[in-house]
């Protein structure tokens, strides 16, 4: 079943489309909060949470791309779930690395005007994110988006790790000169 034909499940109230948005993107969905959460109970009920979620959501929203969806609930059910797992305590998990990483090239969203021009960033983001070399464009997501330890990804395109970590400081640097440019205050 496409992606359309599930949308259109969800809005005809069917509970098939829950069925059908599982066995299609239940394992993309598990990687994802894998990556983010290292803990199979965890896992398991954020996905679980990930269904109702996209229940509640369709209608009225009527996504393009159903994968991007869900792997957006998917991604913020995940860090909701790490962070209330967390809240008093700092491990040296992949996700305290990422977020460090992003830090020294993001503004800080201390007041409310930052809040606000979020949706802002964001398509500045993507902006940037349009002009890179594909290769560069799909490791700083797999890095910065779904969470990928920087060892998966140099096996994943078969460099070495040193490698990985030298094109996310370019693409960091590239990203932190960008935004400046676009009137970000770092």
């Amino acid at each position: 079943m496409n992606d359309s034909e599930i949308i259109e499940l969800y809005w005809k109230r069917d509970e098939q489309a829950i069925t059908e948005s599982q066995n299609t993107y239940g394992a993309y969905c598990y990687t994802i909060a894998n990556n983010i959460l290292h803990n199979c109970e965890d896992e398991e009920e954020c996905v679980n949470d990930i269904w109702l979620r996209t229940w509640n959501l369709i209608p009225p929203q009527k996504p393009k791309y159903l994968s991007l969806f869900l792997g957006k609930i998917t991604r913020n059910l995940s860090f909701d779930r790490w962070r209330k797992n967390h809240a008093k305590k700092r491990g040296e998990q992949e996700i305290h690395l990422v977020l460090d990483e992003l830090k020294e090239c993001i503004p800080a969203s201390d007041d409310i005007e930052q809040e606000i021009l979020a949706e802002e960033l964001s398509e500045k983001i993507n902006q940037f994110l349009g002009v890179l070399k594909k290769r560069d464009r799909e490791i700083f997501l797999r890095r910065y988006y779904y969470v990928e330890s920087t060892w998966d990804i140099a096996n994943r395109y078969a460099i070495k790790e040193s490698h990985v970590l030298v094109i996310l400081s370019r693409v960091r640097k590239k990203l932190e000169q960008f935004l400046k440019k676009e009137g970000y205050q770092l």
